[in-house]
């Protein structure tokens, strides 16, 4: 292995990779020596399509060979189109041959050499075959495309998606390669990566050649390319540059292919292959709302996975198809050929035409809420005093958010810090526009009220039981006329909720959890009577927690070194929050 890679041996890693896709579909094969992958003859005739590329663009193409769609697929090394000799044999030796073969390839100058040689030799064979070229990417300009014209990019899923469909129901190669070349004329596609991705077997790229931090190259293609800017930006600014590459009819470098609001649309979100599913969630909705809100356009369609990647590029593409009419008569349409089943194991998209036809219907969720009403109690609280004090006590929380995250990230997950961070900010809003009360149980049940929608994970559950807990020791102790709430009621509510805490959570002092720092500031509140005496005794809990080996949490099995040096992320932002508070009252 490799820092890099659990393969390094580009060979090796190509072969093996190929060797693996029978096993997740029995219904292909692998000719290894040519590297073609291929489905197993069935005895049902029909247009056979074919089509591949350099390897490193994984699930396309030899994960889309299957029934319903590739009938073939011919792999390169990594980023090389493969040779005329492999495409010829699978051509003549792989594939049905009866009803004739489509050949698809991406417009890159070696496949379109390469695979161009086969279709020749092949058709000097007697054999019929067609061939169609898909050019997609906006990312190139007309002025700098010349005459070489677009690079194929991941709107080639959709014409090999939507041309095996028509195929698998019996059509002709004309039109089969008819509604290929139909489809290819009707995309527009752009990626862009934040960072070239590592061949493995090859030294990685540095220097000036190297995206700097935060630099995300725009139109960057899927062999490392260059793209047609760099710039900083976040991913709004991005995805509005590139719809508008896509769908500016003013650009006239980049206008291929003109949309309007009441064109059908069927949109492609494609991961490069380095980018989470949440993250790519993310960015597919960032698409969907712009292309709404910017370009009046809400596709019927919307497939976001990971369809054709750049090996493990750390981006993205979007492609989008403008529905046209094939001419083909029911059954035939781009939108049910491209919903058509197909059982390839690098193909994701698996919503019906039923399904997608109901997306229109209206749906009124049921309306949320269980009825509960905030009682009004008799505990009184100085409004003015407890937001300043609370404010003073959450921006604290929030400054000491990097150093929480820090400790967390040497002895957790990493979280502690967001998830605190996040539940203060909310409650800051809250007391924003939260209206003026002098009823304690009302402003308390207020902030509980968003601790619990805004704070999840371990500390969030925690921080909810207590509070509630808190909630109901108050009222436990609550006069029977309208009183200030005193520190000894505090303390008392806080005695009740630690209580009830303990049949929640087996943690005690000492177990290098929170309860390090909540603990001793319960006790002393309850002792002496004073915020600041309570708070110090929750600092110096926190601080006890530094080398203290944990009995509970994910630092009990997370390895590494440092866990020693610093104390519980939990116990240290709580004993900040709670200085916070000491230090608002004394304001």
């Amino acid at each position: 292995m490799s820092a890099k890679h659990f393969i390094n041996d580009p060979t090796h890693l190509v072969n093996t990779a190929l060797l693996s896709i029978p096993h997740t579909n029995p219904s292909v094969a692998c000719d290894l020596e040519n590297k073609i992958i291929y489905r197993k003859p069935n005895g049902s005739a029909q247009v056979s399509v074919v089509s591949g590329g350099g390897s490193g663009h994984e699930p396309s193409f030899a994960s889309f060979v299957g029934h319903g769609l590739l009938s073939g697929a011919v792999a390169g090394t990594i980023f090389a189109s493969p040779s005329a000799e492999q495409i010829k044999r699978c051509i003549l030796h792989r594939v049905e041959k009866q009803k004739g073969v489509l050949v698809v390839v991406m417009n890159y100058t070696g496949d379109v050499l390469n695979f161009g040689m086969a279709v020749e030799k092949a058709r000097a064979r007697g054999i019929e075959v067609d061939m169609v070229i898909v050019g997609d990417d906006a990312g190139v300009g007309r002025a700098k495309g010349g005459k070489v014209g677009r690079r194929g990019i991941a709107g080639t899923v959709l014409v090999q998606k939507i041309a095996c469909a028509l195929a698998a129901k019996g059509a002709s190669l004309r039109e089969v390669s008819d509604i290929a070349r139909l489809t290819a004329r009707n995309i527009v596609s752009i990626g862009s990566s934040l960072s070239h991705v590592h061949v493995p077997g090859r030294a990685a790229m540095s220097g000036d050649d190297e995206l700097k931090d935060s630099e995300v190259e725009i139109g960057m293609g899927i062999h490392n390319e260059a793209g047609s800017e760099r710039r900083i930006t976040d991913l709004p600014g991005l995805v509005k540059t590139m719809l508008s590459h896509c769908l500016n009819t003013a650009d006239k470098d980049r206008s291929f292919l003109e949309i309007t609001p009441g064109d059908e649309v069927v949109l492609l979100v494609n991961n490069l292959g380095g980018v989470s599913v949440l993250e790519l969630g993310g960015i597919t909705n960032e698409v969907v709302e712009q292309l709404a809100n910017d370009w009046k356009i809400t596709p019927v369609r919307i497939l976001a996975g990971t369809f054709m990647t750049s090996l493990n590029g750390l981006g993205f593409s979007i492609s989008l198809l403008k529905v046209v009419d094939t001419g083909l008569g029911s059954g035939k349409s781009l939108l049910e050929l491209l919903d058509a089943p197909a059982e390839a194991s690098g193909w994701p998209a698996a919503i019906t035409t039923d399904t997608w036809r109901k997306q229109g219907i209206m749906f009124v969720p049921e309306e949320q809420g269980d009825g509960e009403e905030i009682q009004p109690n008799d505990l009184r609280l100085d409004f003015a005093l407890a937001k300043s004090t609370l404010t003073t006590a959450l921006n604290r929380l929030i400054v000491a958010e990097p150093e929480v995250t820090k400790y967390d990230t040497i002895v957790g997950d990493g979280d502690c810090g967001i998830g605190l961070k996040r539940g203060a900010d909310a409650i800051l809003k809250l007391l924003e526009r939260m209206k003026k009360t002098d009823d304690a149980l009302v402003f308390l049940q207020n902030i509980i009220q968003v601790v619990e929608v805004t704070m999840d994970g371990t500390s969030g559950a925690i921080y909810a039981i207590f509070l509630n807990a808190l909630a109901h020791g108050l009222r436990q102790n609550a006069p029977s006329s309208p009183q200030p709430i005193t520190a000894d009621i505090w303390a008392k509510g806080l005695e009740s909720s630690l209580q009830s805490l303990s049949k929640y959570t087996p943690a005690r002092p000492g177990d290098r959890t929170l309860i390090d720092a909540l603990y001793p500031f319960v006790k002393t509140l309850s002792k002496t009577g004073s915020i600041d005496a309570a708070a110090q005794a929750a600092e110096e809990g926190a601080k006890g927690t530094r080398g203290m080996k944990a009995s509970l949490g994910r630092t009990v099995y997370v390895g590494g070194e440092g866990w020693q040096g610093v104390p519980d992320p939990g116990a240290y932002g709580l004993a900040e929050l709670l200085l916070g508070l000491s230090e608002g009252l004394r304001l």
